[in-house]
């Protein structure tokens, strides 16, 4: 093969170059597996490197379908999607995801022919693709996979087999399969899991089933041991898909497949709901006021889509609707300066909380699992106790909107809490006087979108461990907890740190824009 026919380095990654030529990585020995007479594939910096002269001859069918121009004999496919290599008696055979449009990845496959003696070093450099394509996360992941058949306007099925199967297939993912028969059904399901027989259990719906599958992982004997044991995802099948969003960049069904393929085991806090005598798991958001009055109150124009939700915001907002009530706060990080560098310095630190630390030896998993049985003591008491010595109950007469959560994003690409991270110990509290102008009312709205909310002046942005909030001067009215509606009366809320398990891009922060870059540098559109 003349290599002295391709125009540039053919070693260098085309997806990622490096700028300055001198300094580009040479391959070494073992990196390059020769393919056939015309071909070789190459472990690059961030890509696998396909040189085949034969791609020139094929430029106008591009039957590969592999990233790059098709002119060039030299293609790049990322680490990242590559799902799956092995060795047959005859050929090498490597199927990745690629791009077909800006949201959608679908399997596609090359093939290369391997003489026989060069079969030992074949072995050996599969292995080396895999690891690098798949660096901390698992391997052939053990998915209980929960599909509700009602979801996305009963199209979560279609999604399923058309977008999500063929990648899990094509990554030799293990795939138990049941569909969800009414509400609560994956309570139930959760429960009664042996979590030992599963790595993943994914729901294929919107939020309400991560929901629903966590708590019912609560609900189990060995509760936290459950939680901290099997990770739960949500291939987003719904309206809202917020725990996609913030834990896979994305609503689409085949990228976020991809996602939970790749996805790394990441700690999530929790947060328990305290109200009369029941207790509930919290996995993303808790609203009173004008967020929850404008998710809850319009189920019945579920055939807006998302717009749904931001003519209910604009309707309570314009009217000045207010929510009386009162409020007690166990604060953590007090102002949104502090905010910025609590998050700074949490992007630094990827220390895990003490129940998500290494495994128990074989002598002490019994002593460990014993301490692992129900769900954690309520530091702060519940609901019905008398209210801690250190918080104080303050009237809140014009309260427009009270809006606390584990994630940073709440619905897609909305990014109300820029500060948020999966694993800090805190829940992040919005708060909003309902007594200012209706221009202003609008602006938080946009500021939502645009990334402006968090320095807005009229919004009150702090991290806390705890809450109690009493709704008064209302007969009745609307509590979301993860966006489903719960009986208007006093709740109580604590955070537990890394209570949950859930895969994630990074392993350490959500896929959102913070307070700062993830350089440690103050984000643009949120620059003090």
């Amino acid at each position: 093969m003349d290599h002295r026919a391709v125009d540039e380095d053919p070693f260098v990654d085309p997806v990622h170059p490096h700028p300055h030529s001198e300094e580009r990585q040479r391959p070494v020995e073992d990196s390059t597996l020769i393919a056939g007479r015309t071909a070789s594939l190459t472990l690059g910096t961030d890509s696998l490197i396909v040189l085949d002269e034969g791609f020139a001859q094929r430029k106008r069918w591009n039957c590969c379908g592999l990233l790059g121009n098709e002119s060039k004999t030299t293609h790049a496919i990322p680490f990242y999607n590559i799902l799956w290599a092995e060795l047959s008696q005859f050929e090498i055979s490597i199927r990745y995801a690629r791009p077909t449009a800006t949201d959608v990845v679908r399997v596609s496959t090359i093939n290369y022919p391997i003489e026989k003696p060069d079969h030992p070093r074949a072995i050996s450099w599969v292995e080396h693709l895999l690891d690098r394509a798949y660096g901390e996360s698992q391997r052939k992941k053990r998915i209980k996979l929960l599909v509700n058949p009602f979801g996305g306007q009963g199209k979560a099925q279609k999604w399923y087999l058309r977008d999500i199967e063929p990648i899990f297939a094509a990554a030799r993912c293990e795939i138990d399969l049941q569909k969800t028969q009414y509400r609560a059904h994956a309570v139930e399901i959760a429960e009664k899991l042996d979590v030992d027989a599963f790595d993943v259990i994914a729901a294929c719906s919107g939020d309400g089933l991560p929901h629903e599958i966590i708590n019912g992982l609560g609900k189990k004997a060995d509760a936290r041991r459950a939680l901290r044991k099997i990770a739960v995802v949500q291939l987003p099948c719904g309206t809202g898909n917020a725990m996609s969003w913030n834990l896979n960049g994305s609503d689409s069904p085949s990228l976020a497949a991809l996602a939970i393929v790749k996805g790394i085991k990441t700690p999530l806090d929790l947060v328990s709901i305290t109200q009369g005598d029941r207790r509930t798991l919290s996995f993303l958001s808790q609203a009173v006021g004008i967020i929850a009055d404008a998710d809850l109150a319009t189920e019945h124009l579920r055939w807006l889509g998302s717009a749904r939700f931001t003519y209910g915001v604009l309707v309570r907002l314009l009217q000045k609707t207010v929510y009386p009530c009162d409020l007690a706060v166990k604060v953590v990080v007090a102002t949104k300066a502090e905010v910025r560098e609590h998050y700074r310095q949490a992007l630094n630190d990827r220390s895990l909380p003490e129940n998500h630390r290494g495994g128990p030896s074989s002598q002490a998993a019994g002593d460990e699992n014993q301490n692992l049985r129900g769900l954690p003591e309520l530091r702060y008491g519940t609901v019905n106790d008398a209210l801690p010595e250190d918080w104080t109950l303050v009237p809140y007469d014009t309260m427009g909107n009270f809006w606390c959560g584990n994630m940073a994003f709440m619905a897609a690409q909305n990014n109300p809490f820029p500060g948020a991270l999966p694993n800090d110990g805190c829940m992040d509290l919005v708060t909003i006087d309902g007594d200012i102008s209706r221009w202003k009312a609008i602006q938080c709205v946009s500021g939502v979108e645009t990334g402006k909310f968090f320095d807005m002046a009229h919004v009150n942005y702090r991290k806390i461990s705890g809450y109690r909030i009493i709704p008064r001067d209302q007969q009745d009215g609307y509590i979301s907890i993860d966006g489903e509606r719960m009986p208007f009366e006093p709740f109580q809320a604590e955070v537990h740190r890394g209570l949950g398990t859930v895969l994630s891009k990074s392993g350490h922060v959500y896929e959102a824009p913070g307070v700062v870059s993830k350089n440690g540098e103050s984000s643009s559109s949120l620059r003090a």
